[in-house]
């Protein structure tokens, strides 16, 4: 059985930040991510996945991730269940996360904050620098 999951996409808020009973890390957030299809009216549309990660990448994750951040999370689809207040059951699917990348250079995001702040920022190559749309044939797909 294969359950790998990467997505690229933009955080829809701020990364927060728990401990276990146990004192391990927690940090949970949601990823937004373009959806290749539009809705009726002919306008993009977005799912919002939510994301685990744990230990020291959950303390990174939360130190260093914002709201509205490019990044990119690699890890497994998990689905648990849960009782709610009222006494019925739900369900949740995540992505448990073994890597988070922060995907933008550090002038690119509008963190204020400079004494905390990770220094993200890097030569990349001219080419690797605007991904906001490939051109690619449907003849060149895989699949």
């Amino acid at each position: 059985m294969i359950n790998r999951v990467v997505l690229v996409g933009r955080l829809t808020r701020d990364p927060e930040l728990r401990k276990t009973n146990s004192g391990s890390s927690v940090t949970s957030f949601t990823v937004a991510v373009d959806n290749w299809g539009k809705d009726a009216n002919g306008n993009k549309t977005a799912s919002f996945i939510p994301c685990t990660v744990f230990n020291q990448s959950a303390e990174n994750v939360s130190k260093y991730a914002r709201k509205g951040m490019l990044v990119g999370v690699e890890g497994r689809l998990s689905q648990r269940t849960y009782e709610r207040k009222d006494g019925s059951k739900g369900s949740a699917i995540e992505i448990i996360c073994d890597s988070v990348q922060f995907l933008e250079p550090k002038a690119a995001q509008n963190n204020t904050d400079t004494n905390d702040s990770l220094d993200l920022s890097q030569d990349l190559p001219d080419e690797s620098k605007n991904l906001d749309a490939i051109d690619v044939p449907d003849d060149d797909l895989p699949f």
